[in-house]
């Protein structure tokens, strides 16, 4: 009798230090990081901006097999900003009021990739806006909040402390052609000219000059 106890004592002890024992790493398989979700090819997106209180909503339609990315920028109690881009490098900046104020300018760089976020930096998960998202960054420039289950965007927060909060993602969605044309005033030489310092009013400095951000007209990876 004593011997069997001592056996099934023996057992337990065994499988208690099994249980209690650390894994070692090597036997532990290991999952790759996520990676960001490359956007849709097309889609329609309102975000708000919150830049030290200031606010903005901006209506983003993207639309890369067409070459062409459209903000429509609205200043809190204000006035309106287009933010029309091409592919090409041409962008121009004009209000439709009676102002009839436009610039343009014209970068070495088209609009973002849809895979633009390739190669950023996993931060892990974290609690954001009621989501639980994936985060990344890339050379400290702007972190990218991804929700977990959806994958689609939630915010972004950019090096300035400037944060992009994404309320609607509809994917698929395509503003119609006349909407993408630039008033005729945009192709007066004079306006140009008169307008040339307005260009630079919500353009950032390059990150390697790569790519635009489809919503602040800033250059990132």
């Amino acid at each position: 009798m004593s011997s069997s106890i001592a056996k099934v004592n023996t057992s337990f002890i065994a499988i208690l230090i099994l249980l209690t024992s650390p894994l070692s790493s090597s036997s532990l398989p290991h999952e790759p990081d996520p990676v960001p979700t490359p956007w849709p090819h097309q889609f329609h997106s309102i975000l708000v901006m919150n830049y030290n209180g200031t606010l903005q909503i901006i209506d983003l339609w993207y639309d890369w097999p067409n070459g062409r990315n459209f903000n429509i920028v609205q200043d809190q109690l204000g006035s309106i900003l287009y933010d029309l881009e091409w592919n090409n490098g041409t962008s121009f900046f004009y209000s439709l009021d009676s102002s009839k104020s436009c610039s343009s300018v014209q970068l070495e760089v088209g609009i973002l990739r849809p895979n633009w976020f390739d190669g950023a930096e996993y931060l892990g998960q974290r609690h954001v806006d009621g989501f639980l998202c994936n985060v990344w960054t890339k050379v400290d420039f702007l972190q990218y909040y991804e929700d977990v289950v959806t994958k689609r965007p939630v915010l972004w927060v950019f090096y300035t402390g400037r944060e992009a909060h994404v309320m609607t993602f509809e994917v698929g969605a395509v503003l119609e052609d006349a909407k993408w044309q630039a008033p005729v005033y945009c192709f007066d030489k004079e306006a140009e000219i008169d307008n040339k310092g307005a260009e630079f009013s919500i353009t950032g400095a390059s990150v390697d000059g790569l790519v635009r951000s489809p919503f602040l007209g800033i250059s990132v990876l």
